[in-house]
């Protein structure tokens, strides 16, 4: 998998999900958005949490739906953000929160990034996860047009 190419895989169990997630990492970088979307249930987490922790977090990583972001300092210099906007009723609602400045030395982890509006779209990859009938899981991954990094 390289930067500059969209991905589709298929994940049987929770653990691709999570290597899908693990084969991500090197190529994020400060002040990158992974935008994770997806219905109810469909791996979000799993994915989140395999990700935070290949990019260095060693503590657990609950959702952050009440508290809406948890911000992690794992073993490297980076911080990673995790942050759940399924709160948030729209655009206007997230430039309240004045996110920006957090995520500008960070690597961010979004679920539900269309509650942001557009404002999340640069310098982003964007990781659908969709069911299949058969309970595995179809991810996608799309990098955006100003993305930077490796």
């Amino acid at each position: 998998m390289n930067q500059s190419e969209n991905i589709i895989r298929i994940a049987r169990t929770p653990e691709e999900t999570a290597a899908l997630a693990r084969d991500l990492a090197p190529r994020l970088a400060p002040g990158m958005v992974v935008r994770l979307r997806g219905e109810l249930g469909t791996g979000k987490s799993v994915f989140a949490r395999a990700l935070g922790s290949a990019l260095g977090v060693q503590e657990p990583m609950p959702s952050p739906t009440f508290a809406i972001i948890h911000e992690y300092r794992g073993t490297g210099e980076v911080p990673v953000l995790h942050v759940d906007l399924y709160r948030i009723a729209n655009s206007e609602e997230y430039q309240l929160l004045a996110l920006d400045e957090l995520l500008d030395g960070a690597i961010a982890i979004v679920e539900w990034p269309e509650r942001a509006g557009a404002a999340l779209d640069s310098r982003s990859v964007t990781v659908t996860i969709g069911r299949e009938a058969d309970e595995s899981r179809i991810i996608t991954m799309e990098w955006s047009d100003a993305r930077t990094g490796h």
